[in-house]
């Protein structure tokens, strides 16, 4: 790990250079300038103000995410064409390959389940590990097209939840072990090694060196000083490719999206989203998510009976699990998300203030996601228990509608602007102007 500080503010009282300027970058969550030091492979910039992490450099930049998202592509074929999971219970058995999972939910008239299924677990993570391999591989492609599968890449990474689906998966087999004898198929471990590869492969790619590869940031004529923000110095960071532009400059020369000094209408978007969900939280949570068919008797399970029902059968840790990520977690993230929004629209406060509100940000915006673990146990659960008159599982319309809430917390958390609950705060930096290299 290298560590590199500089006790002392560096003011350019001139146009920077071309090579200043590529070492400066307006930190996209405090807007902080911030100088990057020269990196080790190995290494990563992090913002001294928020921590947030603004570069990194790796050894073999264009091999290692290839050969990952090559490798993934690789390992999710083959999950898709042999069995996936089976079930054996009183002499009857059901084998199911992830490709039948919307199949079945088409079947029982849940095409909305059948399409986040698709999109979130197939579609989006294939379409990123596509999108690597032929940006880093440097294909001829017309600059255009480079530039909209860059866009895309990075604003579809927050959707790719194949290790959410592979945790709803665990989660089945722990509910399903009442019933009968459960197994895994031979693409089950294709599948986790899936997991992992996309996974890697996102953590190789620097959205500001992949960036620069595609196309020279456009140059600044202007001075500028490290340790202050960019607001207060007439210019802004590009949120989809990093560049630095003046702050009246609407349209992005380099990726051509439009942007501004702050997001536009921030607050209200995020608490209509805000609002929206909670509306559909409380009918998500009364309705039942799931319907359990045994012997002619159906049995509707709403969130709040699957986790008692779990805790009842001494399935303790999944019935944790359950209960975070499909009760608490919500939850708290609707609050949290409500109390950012009255934060920013708050008077000047210190950074020790500023500091805790960016964490809390950065939770909500991390955990969101992992409340989607509900849905993807009853698509699973829906698409291996088909068992006739004996025993069969449905979703039910709770599902489609906590799916719905996941979704509208997790644009409510996209939609606000982090900078925000900074602006009011002491804007100096005395230490560590540059990016710390780690």
């Amino acid at each position: 790990m290298v560590c590199s500080h500089n006790n002392h503010q560096q003011h350019s009282h001139s146009a920077p250079s071309a090579e200043q300027q590529d070492n400066l970058m307006l930190c996209p969550q405090c807007d902080m300038l911030v100088a990057l030091p020269p990196l080790a492979y190995g290494s990563k910039a992090v913002c001294p103000r928020c921590k947030t992490t603004l570069s990194a450099r790796w050894d073999e930049p264009r091999k290692r995410p290839i050969g990952y998202a090559l490798s993934a592509l690789f390992m999710l074929v083959l999950a898709n064409i042999f069995p996936f999971i089976n079930m054996r219970v009183a002499g009857l058995g059901n084998e199911i390959r992830l490709i039948q999972i919307p199949e079945v939910m088409v079947a029982e008239d849940y095409a909305s389940m059948a399409t986040l299924f698709m999109v979130f677990v197939q579609l989006i993570p294939a379409f990123c590990m596509l999108a690597i391999i032929l940006l880093c591989a440097k294909v001829r492609l017309p600059l255009g097209l480079k530039e909209w599968m860059a866009r895309v890449l990075f604003q579809f990474k927050t959707w790719c939840m194949v290790e959410i689906f592979l945790a709803g998966v665990l989660v089945s087999f722990v509910k399903l072990m009442a019933y009968g004898d459960i197994g895994i198929g031979s693409s089950f471990v294709p599948y986790c090694l899936f997991c992992l590869l996309q996974v890697r492969a996102f953590q190789c790619v620097d959205r500001r060196w992949l960036w620069q590869d595609i196309e020279p940031a456009p140059r600044l004529d202007r001075p500028l000083t490290v340790g202050r923000t960019g607001m207060r110095q007439g210019v802004r960071s590009c949120a989809c490719c990093t560049a630095i532009l003046p702050a009246n400059q609407v349209r992005c020369p380099r990726c051509h999206t439009n942007g501004y000094v702050r997001r536009r209408h921030s607050l209200q978007w995020t608490l209509a989203l805000l609002v929206t969900s909670i509306m559909l939280y409380i009918p998500a949570n009364l309705m039942p998510i799931m319907v359990t068919e045994a012997l002619g008797n159906k049995m509707n399970s709403t969130i709040m009976a699957g986790v008692i029902l779990l805790w009842g059968d001494g399935s303790y840790p999944v019935a944790m699990v359950i209960f975070i990520a499909s009760i608490m977690v919500p939850s708290l993230k609707m609050l949290a998300i409500g109390w950012l929004c009255w934060d920013a629209n708050g008077r000047k406060k210190p950074r020790a203030d500023s500091e805790r509100m960016h964490l809390i940000y950065e939770v909500v915006e991390f955990v969101g996601r992992w409340s989607m673990i509900d849905v993807f146990v009853i698509a699973v659960l829906s698409a291996l228990v088909r068992m006739g008159q004996l025993m069969s599982i449905y979703p039910a319309t709770g599902a489609v509608l906590f799916a719905l809430v996941v979704i509208l917390t997790m644009f409510a958390a996209m939609t606000f602007d982090p900078r925000l609950t900074w602006d009011r705060a002491n804007e100096t930096i005395n230490k560590e102007p540059q990016g710390d290299g780690k």
